[in-house]
């Protein structure tokens, strides 16, 4: 399925990078580039949950943990991204862990959802490994 770039409000990156889509995650979206660190990783997951590209965040979720399958929830209104502390994750590491609040909207109602996620890094990629929702 090709993501919904439509969903993009004036071709700024959802995770208020300050870069256009194209230039930020989308490069990493199309398989131009990798996420250099895991918090890079984070922002694209994020922006890939915006723009409704399961099969991007499969491709990011590490074997040991992915599902089969997901399907995402157009409903749902992605609207900011706050990353609350990381540690580790940077272009030589091979684990870190992201803390972060993504902002929401579903039927008229806000929500957060806050999770402090784990990544590790193999074969020079980073991964999702799994995260506790807080």
């Amino acid at each position: 399925m090709t993501p919904d770039t439509s969903r993009l409000r004036n071709g700024a990156c959802p995770c208020l990078s300050g870069e256009q889509y194209p230039a930020c995650c989308g490069r990493f979206h199309s398989g131009d580039a990798d996420a250099p660190t895991a918090e890079q990783l984070m922002r694209s997951r994020y922006s890939a949950f915006v723009v409704l590209d399961a099969e991007y965040l499969l491709r990011t979720w590490h074997t040991s943990t992915r599902p089969g399958a997901m399907e995402l929830d157009p409903d749902i209104q992605w609207r900011r991204l706050d990353i609350l502390g990381a540690t580790g994750g940077g272009p030589l590491d091979t684990q870190g862990t992201v803390e972060f609040a993504a902002h929401y909207r579903h039927d008229g109602q806000r929500g957060v959802q806050r999770e402090h996620s784990r990544f590790v890094r193999e074969d020079k990629r980073w991964y999702y490994v799994d995260g506790d929702v807080l």
